[in-house]
Formats: structure tokens, sequence, C-alpha cells
């Protein structure tokens, strides 16, 4: 994993850097400037109404009773489109412009979620289910003690 950040922090700016030179000599300093500009302000601009929609889907679901997982993994999506959009660079910012498409992020999505089932297991209703291929359910045994039962010390008056 660490060979593979490090490969990824050193090769895309060094990308970035010859498409910078390549487009520099063929349109123009000022010109590949303005472009790089133009892509940050158009990016910072999507990627905030595009959040605002995704915010929008995660109160939705929050009002319907249903996990908001979709709209989480969309919205962190889009996050990392807004911070690759407003990296300098022709490579980030088409990375972060596909990032913004929908469909790509559904795509996407749809992995990111395969992943996590595979990764994390869920104990709800069915607490005797087996977790991840187990045998046997685990079961947790707490004793208690109740310390304290009066109500009324939250009674007005009652300081």
């Amino acid at each position: 994993m660490f060979a593979r950040l490090f490969l990824l922090f050193v090769s895309i700016p060094v990308i970035e850097l010859f498409i910078f030179l390549v487009l520099g000599q063929r349109i123009g300093i000022p010109m590949t400037l303005a472009i790089i500009l133009f892509t940050g302000f158009l990016g910072a601009y999507l990627a905030k109404s595009q959040g605002l929609k995704a915010f929008a889907r995660y109160q939705d679901a929050l009002s319907r009773g249903r996990l908001p997982h979709e709209a989480i993994i969309e919205s962190l999506l889009i996050l990392i489109a807004g911070i690759l959009l407003l990296t300098p660079g022709f490579l980030t910012d088409s990375i972060g412009f596909a990032l913004l498409v929908p469909s790509v992020r559904t795509m996407i999505r749809g992995r990111i979620e395969k992943s996590l089932k595979e990764r994390i297991a869920v104990a709800g209703r069915d607490l005797g289910a087996p977790v991840r291929g187990k045998s046997e359910p685990q079961v947790i045994t707490v004793d208690a003690e109740v310390v304290e039962i009066s109500t009324d010390r939250f009674r007005p008056g009652n300081s």
C-alpha cells in the first residue's frame, strides 16, 4: 500500500509537469494559466452544486428513516472531485470532472459499497445469525446494577 501511494504521489506531479510544459509550448503560458484558473473556478462551482444536491439526498434519506449511506459515499466522492479540481493540473482536473458525472459516481459508489459489504459485518434484528461465516453467534453478557431510580430530580423546582 505504501509503495502504491508513494508511486502515486511521485508520478502524478511528474505527469502534470510534463503536461504543463507541453501545453505551455503549444498554446502559450498565459493561456495555460487561464485554463487552469478557469477549471479551478468551474470545478469549485460544480462541486458546490453537486454537494448541495448530495446533502439534500442525505436529508431526504434521514427523513424517510433510511440509512443515508449512498449520499454519504457520493458526498465523499464529490469532496474528492472538488479537491482534485482545485489542485492545479490537467490530469487532476480531468479525474475531478469525471467524478462530478453522476453515472461515474454511481459506478464507483457501487464498487465501494461492494468492498465495504465484504469487509464489514452488521448485526441487526437477527442477532443470533452467524457473522462472517462463524458457526456460533457471539453473545456478550453484561451484569448491571441500578444505582438510582428516582425520577423526580428533573422536575421543575428540584434543582
